[in-house]
């Protein structure tokens, strides 16, 4: 999820911060079957709360208000942990929060007016809705649907949260807040999916798979033959890397100052992986040598100003394309030598890798269902929503790739 913004100064900060013991945690298996005497009814669940930035998430008995019109309440039952969260542990957000945007679950109850999904749907939640009337929803090239300035709020369309703790509101994030056992999500914002598809896999196709694969496939619209390079092997780099080996590419680097990761990255089709530290000169220097005159395509997918510029600097000064996948927060400015641009070069944005939301889950879900790609790949490690701070753990040293929390 690489394009929202988040502006703290519009969020109110005089929230309370105080810390709940949990009650004892019962794991929820994908088949469990939903109460439907909940309909209509305050639901008391477990959340991983941010209180404030730069703390660890605490477990906390939380209440889930009922659905209003258009809104959907869903039982989740596997969540990713995903680079934006990463980046909203330090700030740029409203407190406190439920944070999670890479989620699948099963539909508890909908509101007044909801037509796509029923109780007992399988689904998955989407950071980026689709509302179908917006003019990019419309335009066939276009999917930043204009319902995503919602998710800016924190709040539901009605300016209110639907959680509280202790009486006192949560905000939500990205419209989805999946670190939570039930969330309420707009009807725009999910998708139903194939009633047998494993959740705790295909949650990934949430956000992460979809943005990288998509990224390749729709963004950069990578050629058979061509060399591409992505910058950053994490779970949204493997997953370019997936979107460059499906779409015919003939040479796939992969860069990363992990080393670790370079197994992984060749694993689902790198050709081959380097790291900046093993050379004395610029790393786009390294790649315009190792490709005679440049890299066709190059995937930016860390989000820090200065590999996109040297990713662009990367390309073929013809007909390179950069694409930028990895989240840049809110207000950094790009500082790129003019005179890439007298050339041929082009840099491209990429939101959810080009995907119409609403309308393309349902298939990826299929195409992973019949083994066009396999996302258990990604997956390193599975533990409890109980065990949040462990996985953030993993992902800021680098040992995991994807790390799935079950609810």
């Amino acid at each position: 999820m690489y394009s929202w913004t988040f502006h703290s100064g519009s969020c109110k900060q005089n929230l309370p911060f105080s810390i709940y013991s949990p009650s004892q945690y019962i794991h929820r298996k994908n088949t469990k079957k939903i109460n439907m005497s909940t309909a209509g009814k305050v639901i008391k669940c477990r959340a991983a709360i941010l209180w404030k930035p730069d703390t660890p998430f605490s477990i906390e008995e939380i209440e889930v208000a009922p659905p209003k019109a258009k809104e959907v309440r869903i039982k989740i039952v596997a969540t990713g942990l995903c680079g934006t969260e990463m980046k909203m542990l330090g700030g740029n957000t409203c407190y406190p929060i439920i944070l999670g945007h890479e989620g699948a679950g099963i539909v508890e109850s909908v509101g007044e007016g909801v037509s796509t999904v029923k109780t007992g749907d399988k689904v998955i939640t989407l950071f980026l809705p689709q509302c179908g009337e917006c003019a990019s929803c419309l335009n066939p090239e276009g999917n930043c649907c204009i319902q995503l300035k919602q998710a800016y709020t924190n709040l539901m369309s009605d300016g209110t949260s639907r959680f509280t703790c202790k009486g006192k509101s949560i905000y939500h994030f990205a419209n989805t807040s999946t670190f939570s056992e039930y969330t309420v999500i707009r009807e725009i914002s999910v998708a139903k999916v194939d009633n047998v598809a494993p959740l705790e896999k295909i949650c990934l196709i949430s956000c992460g798979f979809s943005t990288g694969y998509g990224a390749a496939i729709n963004t950069a619209k990578v050629t058979p033959g061509s060399t591409c390079a992505v910058f950053g092997l994490g779970g949204v780099g493997l997953s370019v890397v997936m979107g460059c080996k499906a779409a015919g590419a003939a040479r796939i680097i992969g860069v990363d100052i992990n080393k670790d990761k370079f197994e992984k990255a060749k694993e689902v089709g790198a050709t081959e992986c380097i790291s900046p530290q093993d050379f004395k000169k610029p790393i786009q220097e390294v790649l315009v040598d190792m490709t005679g005159a440049g890299v066709e395509f190059c995937f930016e997918v860390i989000g820090k100003p200065e590999i996109v510029a040297a990713a662009l600097a990367s390309c073929h000064e013809n007909h390179g394309v950069c694409v930028i996948v990895g989240f840049l927060t809110y207000g950094v400015q790009l500082n790129i030598d003019g005179s890439l641009f007298f050339s041929g070069r082009t840099l491209k944005g990429s939101v959810f890798g080009g995907w119409k939301s609403k309308e393309s889950i349902s298939k990826l879900v299929s195409k992973y269902m019949t083994k066009k790609f396999n996302l258990d790949t990604l997956i390193t490690h599975t533990l409890n929503l109980d065990k949040i701070n462990e996985a953030v753990e993993f992902m800021k040293t680098g040992k995991c790739i994807r790390c799935v929390l079950t609810l």
